[in-house]
C-alpha cells in the first residue's frame, strides 16, 4: 500500500517538474523573441533554464540548447539584434532651437525617460532621409566608436 502510494506521488512530481521545465523555456514564454541574434541575456529565463540543469540534466541543457540557437534567452532590443525600423520615430526639429535642453524635452516626451545629454560626447550622422535611419545604425554596430545598451 505504501509502495504504491509513493510511486503516484513520485510520478505526480516527476510529471509536474516536467511540465514546470517546459513552460520555463523562453521559446515558449517569448516566442516573439525568436531570430534574436544576440544581446543582454534575460535573468529570468537564464534562471528557469537552470532550475531545469538542477532537477533534471538533460532537459536543462535542451532548454538552454533551444534558447540560445532560437535567440529567445535574448531581452528585446539587444545590440546584435539591431534595432527595429517599427520603433525607429523621427521627429523634426527647428535647427535653429535645437541644443541639449530640446533633445532632453523631446526624448522626455516621446519615451517619458527623464536622461540628460551631453552633445561633447554625440556622434553626428548627416542622412539625407528617415529611410537612411536602419543602415547608418548597423553600420555604428559595427563601429568601435558607439556602444548601444
Amino acid at each position: 500500500m505504501k509502495k504504491t502510494i509513493f510511486k503516484k506521488f513520485l510520478t505526480s512530481v516527476i510529471f509536474v517538474s516536467l511540465l514546470f521545465q517546459l513552460s520555463a523555456c523562453g521559446y515558449i514564454l517569448h516566442p516573439e523573441r525568436r531570430g534574436q541574434t544576440g544581446g543582454r541575456i534575460d535573468v529570468g529565463i537564464a534562471v528557469l533554464d537552470g532550475i531545469g540543469l538542477l532537477f533534471f540534466l538533460v532537459p536543462g541543457i535542451i532548454a538552454f540548447a533551444v534558447d540560445f540557437s532560437t535567440g529567445c534567452i535574448y531581452l528585446p532590443g539587444g545590440y546584435a539584434a539591431g534595432p527595429d525600423v517599427d520603433e525607429i520615430k523621427v521627429v523634426q526639429v527647428n535647427l535653429a532651437e535645437l541644443n541639449e535642453t530640446t533633445i532632453n524635452r523631446i526624448i522626455f516626451m516621446e519615451t517619458g525617460l527623464s536622461t540628460t545629454i551631453d552633445l561633447n560626447k554625440a556622434l553626428v550622422c548627416k542622412l539625407n532621409g528617415s529611410e537612411e535611419i536602419p543602415e547608418k545604425f548597423a553600420g555604428l554596430h559595427k563601429s568601435d566608436k558607439i556602444t548601444f545598451h
